[in-house]
């Protein structure tokens, strides 16, 4: 796609532009898209994790750990046991939220400053569960009971890369094609876990109009590393001529999912 073609379509309506840059101005509160139903939607997996965890929070009945939590929103809607759930958090806005949501719950919250230390004792957890949050097999291991399950659904390293390219040329974020996994597995296996279930999918996630994916790339940073409006403009009107026709635009996600049994 040459410039002459870019800057063409650079001259697109002021209508779009006034209603991204408001898009990317929208505040984002925990870990939630809801805003986004009906603009944003995806395929699916062909996994259930939050069955999964339910599953085995029936099993253990000991003490279960979230990494990652979020702003706490999937770790509520399962109702953990109180005095025996804990969470983690990194993000300052996220771990304010959580201190002043978790207390009635008996949910203890810690705050995390690295994925190689996290702050609990050793062979303290009988259940972890992670969502698309970093994690550090050792420490893992480190505190998980031997028997003790992790359960962890994760983003693979090639998610949404072709449209970070398109909107951000050699900005874009680097693909990892190593974080799969197969590789995940294996780590998982030479760590002295036992794989109980492992898979991985590839589904395709639409954006119903430009500016829902205004909002996400500005929240998804890693992914869309310096993205703006004024920045990607060019490739925004480009996306939005190109819309019309299926109705989205559509991105490739990389999912995939692991149950681990610490021996």
């Amino acid at each position: 796609m040459g410039t002459d073609n870019l800057r063409r379509h650079g001259t697109g309506s002021s209508e779009w532009k006034q209603s991204w840059l408001q898009e990317e101005r929208r505040s984002f509160k925990g870990w939630d898209f809801s805003s986004l139903s009906g603009r944003m939607e995806d395929d699916g997996l062909p996994w259930d994790y939050e069955a999964a965890v339910r599953t085995y929070m029936n099993k253990n009945k000991g003490a279960l750990l979230d990494m990652g939590t979020g702003g706490g929103e999937f770790l509520l809607s399962l109702s953990p046991p109180p005095g025996r759930t804990y969470a983690t958090e990194a993000y300052p806005p996220n771990v304010e939220l959580c201190r002043e949501l978790f207390p009635p719950h008996g949910i203890e919250l810690r705050q995390v400053f690295s994925d190689d230390s996290l702050p609990f004792e050793d062979i303290s957890m009988d259940l972890i569960i992670n969502r698309h949050e970093a994690f550090s097999i050792r420490e893992v291991k480190r505190i998980l009971k031997p028997g003790g399950v992790f359960v962890t659904q994760q983003v693979g390293g090639r998610n949404n890369r072709a449209l970070s390219e398109f909107l951000l040329g050699g900005e874009a974020a680097p693909v990892d094609e190593a974080f799969n996994v197969e590789q995940v597995s294996d780590e998982l296996r030479s760590s002295g876990f036992t794989i109980v279930q492992a898979g991985e999918a590839f589904p395709l996630l639409k954006f119903r109009d430009i500016g829902a994916l205004v909002y996400f790339a500005k929240i998804i940073e890693w992914e869309f590393p310096g993205f703006s409006v004024e920045k990607c403009y060019d490739r925004l009107c480009l996306l939005q001529e190109q819309l019309a026709q299926p109705g989205y635009i559509g991105s490739m996600e990389h999912r995939f999912f692991i149950i681990a049994i610490k021996a």
